[in-house]
């Protein structure tokens, strides 16, 4: 695969990369101001579907992170796209919040509990029973079932929390349908995000923290891939799975200083 000096995109994860517990990681700010300043395109992405593109731009900010919305991408986001490319002014009963919801909506989704075409599952801390009951009897009833992301939990600051892989779980177990997962590990959310800044996998690299999502996703997307050790404990992790990425490293501070000058961009 491509050598780091033939990297002229990036695709990085956010939390364990850029962020971890609302708090910047070493290197990250100065990271994204190379990026700006090289006018490298890039993209952040996130799994998370609870937030839209200018809710997670403001939290960044907070951080101390200067990310704009149009440089974030949300498995919500390849959700709504790539249901648009299924099919045109589709149908949605969606279980999910703002992420999703607003995704949908401005790809020009209508939102029903009558017949629809999807049953769209993100994340979300408010699932009730009454929704999670009308989801089943609708997938029963034809509608395709799609889940933003697989994570079966996130993290909180008292500890793990069911994720959205947690209910469609639920859902599945009681239709005997699988969803269609969009999110990481599918690489398809790497191909929607290398479309949105049109970037081609031979010279596009991407960052991440977690081996079973960024990292098999990357490979199978063509990218180049590193792993940062910021968000995962140690090489004992790493061993555990049969493929490899082409770099590790401690975190994104050591690509500020490694990064190529700009006239090699």
């Amino acid at each position: 695969m491509s050598r780091r000096e033939e990297v002229e995109c990036w695709l990085t994860d956010m939390d364990g990369v850029l962020v971890h517990e609302n708090h910047a990681l070493p290197g990250a700010a100065e990271l994204l101001q190379q990026w700006e300043d090289a006018g490298t395109p890039y993209l952040v992405l996130t799994n998370n579907s609870i937030f839209t593109a200018r809710d997670l731009s403001a939290r960044l900010r907070s951080s101390g992170l200067n990310v704009p919305e149009d440089r974030l991408w949300t498995s919500a986001l390849a959700t709504a796209d790539f249901l648009k490319s299924q099919l045109p002014g589709g149908t949605a009963f969606v279980i999910g919040e703002a992420g999703i919801l607003t995704a949908l909506h401005d790809a020009g989704f209508v939102m029903t509990e009558t017949a629809p075409d999807f049953v769209v599952v993100g994340e979300t801390r408010n699932y009730s029973f009454e929704a999670i009951t009308k989801a089943i009897r609708l997938i029963g009833a034809g509608a395709r079932f799609i889940v933003t992301n697989p994570d079966a939990t996130g993290p909180s600051v008292d500890g793990p929390l069911p994720a959205t892989g947690a209910i469609a779980a639920l859902i599945t177990k009681a239709t005997g349908k699988e969803p269609y997962v969009v999110g990481k590990p599918n690489p398809m959310m790497f191909r929607s995000a290398l479309n949105k800044i049109g970037a081609h996998s031979e010279n596009t690299a991407m960052i991440g923290d977690r081996m079973d999502t960024d990292i098999v996703a990357g490979i199978e997307a063509g990218l180049h891939t590193i792993l940062v050790l910021t968000g995962i404990s140690d090489q004992a992790e790493i061993e555990k799975y049969p493929f490899r990425p082409d770099e590790i490293l401690g975190g994104v501070a050591d690509l500020v200083e490694k990064a190529p000058v700009e006239t090699e961009l």
